[in-house]
Formats: C-alpha cells, sequence, structure tokens
C-alpha cells in the first residue's frame, strides 16, 4: 500500500517522549493553530494486550462506527482483530486495508437492501438479525447468509443504552425468530446481544450468556448447528478504567453454560481500544471575563473561554455519547482558581464544551488538553460554520515500530523517525488544508530543511518606492 502523504505517517519517536511532551513541542513550535490530535497507537497495542490476556477465549471484532480511522483499522487489523461493520462504506474501509471479508460481522439488524447485496457481493456473509422482516428481507436478497440472532438484555447503567432500538426478547420473541427462519430455509449460526455502550453493569453479562444459552439450546432442537456467540460491546476504555469486573464475569459464565471448545465466541470492544489512545489539544482563540458582583464591579467572577473545537466537530461525544470531558490546561497556573466555562468555535448558542470549572486563569493562545477523545469523537465531527476537523498526528515508539513495522496492512514506509518537534512539523498547518504529499520518504528531518533559518539571506529582493496618494 502506497502512503502519499504525511496524514498517514506513523510518526516514530524515542522512548523518553510521551503524550503531553509531543502535545508541548508541536505547540512549541509556533506552527499549530488549529486544534489536533495526537494518537498513540501503543496504547492502542497496549489495550489489545490487556484484551487477550483478561480474555483470552473471546476474540475482538472491532466496533469500526466508533472510530474509523485508518489508521486504527490497519493496526487492528495487525494484530489480527476481526471487525464489527454496520454499513457498507465500513466494510469497504476495512476491505480496503487488506482485511478478509471472513474476519467482518456485518452487525446491524436493520440493514438497507443496497447494504445487503453489496454484503453479498463483497463476501460478508455473517451478519446480525433482530426481526422478521429483517429474514424476509435476507430470504430475498442473500439466503446463503448466516444469521445470527440478537437478543435483548440491557446494562441496569450504561453509558449509552442500545436496547431500545436493538434486540429481539429472548424469551418471547426469539423463539419465534428461530422458527421463522426454519421456515425459510436460512441458517442460524449463533446468538448475539450487547448490553449497552460503556457498561456500568458487569453481572448482566452473566444473565445475557445465560439467556444465549438456553436459545443455542433450542435453535439444535430445530436443527440448526449454531456455533457462534457473539457477547458485543460495553467496554470501557478510558484511561484509569479497567475491563477486570467484566472480564471475571464473563470467563466464569462461558465456564458455566459455554465450556465446550465447539463454540467461536467474539466480542464487539470500540472504546475499549481507542478511548484512551487520542489526545485532544485545543487552543483558546477568544475570552470573556464576566464582572456580575455589585459590591465588588471589578472583580472577575467568571472566566469564559472560545476554544476552536466544539461540539460539532470532536466535542459531539458530549451530546451523542454522553461524554464528559475534562479540561487540563497545557501551562501550570497558579493564583486562584475562577468559576469558567469553555465555549466551541461556532456561532450557535448550544455549542458549550464545560459549563462550569474551576481553573486559573488563562489567556489567549493558551492550549487546553483532552484525554480520552477517541471514541466516537472523529467520525461524527463535522466542519460547521467552517471550522476545520482536527488533524490526528498519529506516534508510536520504537517498540511499538519493531512490532508492527512487517505485519501487513502496516509496511515500513509509513513509518517517520526522528523526535518532535522536528518530524511533526512535516505534518502540520496551520490553515486545515491539506498538505503537500510526499515524494521522499527519506527527506531529511534537519530543522533548517523545515524551517527556514532566519539567519539567511531571503532569495527576493525587496525595494521600497514612494508613490502617489490614489485618487
Amino acid at each position: 500500500m502506497k502512503v502519499s502523504n504525511s496524514n498517514e505517517r506513523i510518526h516514530v519517536l524515542d522512548n523518553s517522549s510521551s503524550v503531553m511532551s509531543i502535545v508541548k513541542d508541536i505547540v512549541d513550535s509556533g506552527l499549530q493553530e488549529e486544534a489536533f490530535y495526537v494518537l498513540d497507537i501503543g496504547d492502542i497495542v497496549k489495550k489489545h494486550q490487556i484484551w487477550k490476556d483478561k480474555l483470552p477465549r473471546v476474540e475482538p471484532y472491532y466496533a469500526v462506527k466508533c472510530n474509523d480511522s485508518p489508521t486504527v483499522i490497519q493496526v487492528l487489523a495487525a494484530l489480527g482483530t476481526g471487525f464489527d461493520c454496520a454499513s457498507k462504506v465500513e466494510i469497504n474501509k476495512v476491505l480496503s486495508a487488506g482485511v478478509d471479508p471472513t474476519r467482518i460481522i456485518f452487525a446491524n439488524p436493520a440493514k438497507p437492501a443496497s447494504h445487503i447485496r453489496h454484503a453479498a457481493a463483497v463476501g460478508v456473509d455473517i451478519t446480525t438479525v433482530d426481526n422478521e422482516s429483517e429474514l424476509h428481507k435476507l430470504k430475498k436478497l442473500q439466503p446463503n447468509v448466516k444469521v445470527v440472532l440478537r437478543i435483548r438484555c440491557d446494562a441496569e447503567v450504561s453509558q449509552c443504552p442500545l436496547g431500545m432500538k436493538f434486540g429481539c426478547d429472548p424469551i418471547t420473541e426469539a423463539p419465534n425468530l428461530l422458527h421463522l427462519a426454519r421456515m425459510l430455509n436460512l441458517e442460524v449460526v449463533g446468538i448475539s446481544f450487547h448490553v449497552g455502550s460503556g457498561c456500568q453493569d458487569p453481572p448482566v453479562f452473566h444473565r445475557a450468556i445465560r439467556h444465549a444459552r438456553t436459545l443455542f439450546d433450542l435453535a439444535k432442537e430445530m436443527d440448526f448447528k449454531p456455533y457462534l456467540l457473539d457477547i458485543g460491546g460495553g467496554f470501557p476504555g478510558d484511561r484509569g478504567t479497567s475491563i477486570d469486573k467484566i472480564a471475571d464475569v464473563v470467563n466464569n459464565a462461558l465456564d458455566e453454560y459455554f465450556d465446550a471448545d465447539d463454540v467461536h465466541i467474539i466480542a464487539e470492544p470500540g472504546r475499549f481500544y481507542v478511548a484512551s489512545a487520542f489526545t485532544l489539544a485545543t487552543c483558546i482563540h477568544s475570552k470573556r471575563s464576566v464582572r456580575n458582583d455589585k459590591l465588588s464591579p471589578n472583580t472577575i467572577t467568571h472566566n469564559m473561554y472560545y476554544i476552536n473545537d466544539g461540539v460539532y466537530g470532536s466535542f459531539n461525544c458530549i451530546l451523542y455519547d454522553h461524554q464528559r470531558v475534562v479540561p487540563v490546561p497545557l501551562k501550570t497556573g497558579c493564583g486562584k482558581m475562577i468559576p469558567s466555562s469553555i465555549w466551541g468555535p461556532t456561532c450557535d448558542g448550544l455549542d458549550q464544551v464545560v459549563e462550569n470549572v474551576l481553573m486559573h486563569d488563562l489567556d489567549l493562545s493558551d492550549w487546553i488538553i483532552f484525554e480520552n477523545m477517541g471514541a466516537y469523537t472523529l467520525p461524527v465531527a463535522s466542519p460547521f460554520n467552517g471550522f476545520p476537523v482536527p488533524k490526528v498526528h498519529v506516534t508510536a515508539d520504537e517498540n511499538v515500530w519493531l512490532l508492527l513495522k512487517d505485519i501487513l496492512p502496516i509496511t515500513e514506509d509509513q513509518f517517520v523517525f526522528g523526535n518532535t518537534p522536528d518530524n511533526l512539523r512535516l505534518g502540520l498547518d496551520i490553515d486545515g488544508s491539506k498538505i503537500d504529499e510526499w515524494n521522499n520518504s527519506s527527506i531529511d528531518l534537519s530543522p533548517s530543511n523545515i524551517i527556514d533559518d532566519p539567519n539567511n539571506s531571503s532569495p527576493f529582493i525587496y525595494e521600497y518606492v514612494e508613490v502617489e496618494p490614489i485618487n
């Protein structure tokens, strides 16, 4: 795969670098004005290692909708994950990374006809279903499809509940769908469920797996040969969170209900893999100080900071993913903490990022950092009001480079070597437009080739002349 521009490059840094040091180097370079991300693919690799250790029987099928970055897809493909796709565009993105269609599950229970035909044409032959009309649709459009029946089993607490839209009742509806699938001569190969994104109710997995076992047995009585159990998503991914409690429940339930080796168990983690891998840096471009204390009219009672990303961009996660973002000023403050709010750049009053937070006094051009910004942010971001979607700087340390450099679809020519800010400057753009394409991957990364030496004389000659006033 040929890499044509630096948006797709992975910057290899030495082990002394960290995400925050990279952010600081980019900011201090003076070349970046727009908001930007730093993606640490080493974080994704670590998450994969955690998954394999904590859930050894469960094969991850990454939920592409969570973050469809080509780099994320390529890294996960290199690590050997499968992929959960919800549309033909997502299927194409995964296939374009060289992933075999047998490693894709079309996990959308309500699919447009054109998407079903496309999946059949490219060899994606396994999909989820939770209603009668979808079974009839598949019989007509993709009769050889492998059906996974999706049941509903909602967590008591989750960041984004899904049961109100998807999943049939495991007791009253699922048996009828199995009977209909038998009548239509469709092949039912398994059971799936999704307890809700960002699950905070680990015991729900035990209940769902118990329901799945009952339906497996019923399907076998109907002469189906189910072999697939899909336990969906719901696994937390923010820095400092853990999947240990969920993993304990899942592992115990699997040992209790699915102890045989003839069942293939998969899951659909999304935020687990990418949430903490993306860090967003935003810049304060405007500030309004409010003074509403009548007894002390010169005292600032509240600061309003306007940054260059908002709810129509990366912070759509506040509206759609119920995320609570935490602002971290890049510079260390001192003195009194002042009640503050943070606002996005658009002209919409809805564009509020943080309603009320105590912060030291900040100035124009100061930077505010937001961690855990990899899940359900960039895929939904838009350039509303003309403000660009933030650029992503992709980084890795030398150990990650050694691990991935020879595993397709990652290729060695995707990596750039050299510490920040020199090599990252090649990927910077100030106005949000596309940057120049790479013509030579062995380009000299010395500072003199990136930023003009102020001691060098200009190749242009300027002459000042006086002119008459223009009438």
